[in-house]
Formats: C-alpha cells, structure tokens, sequence
C-alpha cells in the first residue's frame, strides 16, 4: 500500500520502518524537512515538504503527532484525507502526564473524525510502544493490534496492514470505542511512568471471540 505518515517521532520512526520492511511505500511529512528527510532517509522511505503532498498520493494516511496538534494537522491537509483510510495512532495525554485530555467525553479518534471530513477514521497502533511497533515479532509470539472504527474500507485496510506485520488484528467495535483504547494506553503509560519499565509490555486477549478477529 501507498502510505503517509504525519509525524517523525519515535512512533512515526517505529511504524514507517517496520511498513517499509514489510513491502509498503511509505511517505514520511512533519515540521521540520531536514528531520523529515534523515527519517525517511533511514527507513527506506520518501519524504514530502507537507502533510497534504504526502497524502495527496496516498492510500491510507497515519496520524503520528502529539494530539495536542490534531487541530493544526488537520489543517495541514487541507481536505486530502476525504474519502482515504486515516488511522489515528495517536493518544490524548494531556501535557503534564496527568491523564486523558478528554476525560469529560469522547475521544481522539472520535475528534479527528471531525476535522477531517470524508476520511474514512480508524483508531489503531495507539496501544502499542514505539518499541513494540519497530518490531513487532521482538516478544516472540504473535501480539495483538486492537482497532475501533465504523468503516468497512478501514477494518478491511487495518487487517491487511496488521496481518503484513505479523499483528493478530482484534476490533473492538466502532470508532466510539476508540475512548477505551485510549484508556487502556493511558493505564499502560502511567505503569511504565510509575515503575520504571523498559516500555515494552503491551495488551494480548487470550481465547479472542473468533468475531473479533475475523477478517
């Protein structure tokens, strides 16, 4: 698949370079080009001067930013996420680590869903550390990539994807469920924040219902 990803950090680094080992043709654009070019550079990827010449020729576009930038990323798209699968990875942690941003309702995905109209909105990757996505096999047995959305494009995009990773995709139900992903990223950050942990323990469901995990 044709890829864009928003975002340079740690998460961006990690998913565009495990999609590129996977086969896929990855588009990396963020803030700063000279950053944007050594990333791509170094995952085997291109690099685009902004988030809407990436998704411009883009199949599916991942959302790879600080949530404290969705409105401005939206923006910068200017309308080229219409009718494209854009998988929210991101997660709304407000800036001192206190928690959710939007513990009074909703969620992130569910608010990207809102700015970018016509996208076809998936949450997925967001419970996973930039650790794990940069190698997926690395514990050894299959790990789990739970995703929420209401769209038929995007499940069918997220298993391919999850599947050429060596991801066992899980769906939680509809994009509204995206609020306890959320949740669940928090409570795994904090117990890293709290314990100290090497940032690599991640969520597996034992015995799935088969109707979660079909494709």
């Amino acid at each position: 698949m044709k890829i864009a990803i928003i975002g340079t950090g740690n998460v961006g680094q990690a998913i565009g370079g495990s999609l590129v080992r996977a086969g896929h043709t990855v588009t990396f654009a963020a803030r700063d080009g000279a950053t944007t070019r050594q990333v791509a550079a170094t995952a085997g990827a291109s690099a685009s001067a902004s988030p809407a010449d990436a998704a411009r020729g883009a199949e599916v576009i991942i959302l790879a930013v600080p949530y404290l930038a969705a409105e401005q990323v939206a923006a910068e798209l200017d309308g080229q996420a219409a009718g494209k699968v854009v998988i929210d990875a991101t997660n709304p942690i407000k800036a001192d680590y206190s928690g959710l941003s939007t513990e009074t309702g909703g969620s992130g995905a569910e608010r990207f869903a809102q700015l970018l109209e016509g996208a076809h909105v998936v949450k997925a990757f967001n419970t996973l550390f930039a650790s794990v996505q940069a190698d997926p096999g690395g514990h050894g047995s299959a790990l789990d990539l739970l995703y929420a959305t209401d769209d038929a494009s995007a499940k069918a995009v997220v298993i391919a994807l999850a599947s050429s990773l060596g991801l066992r995709p899980v769906s939680v139900g509809p994009l509204a469920a995206s609020r306890e992903l959320e949740a669940m990223a928090w409570l795994n950050i904090r117990l890293q924040m709290i314990s100290g942990g090497d940032w690599r323990s991640t969520f597996v469901l034992v015995d799935a219902p088969a109707a979660a995990t079909a494709a």
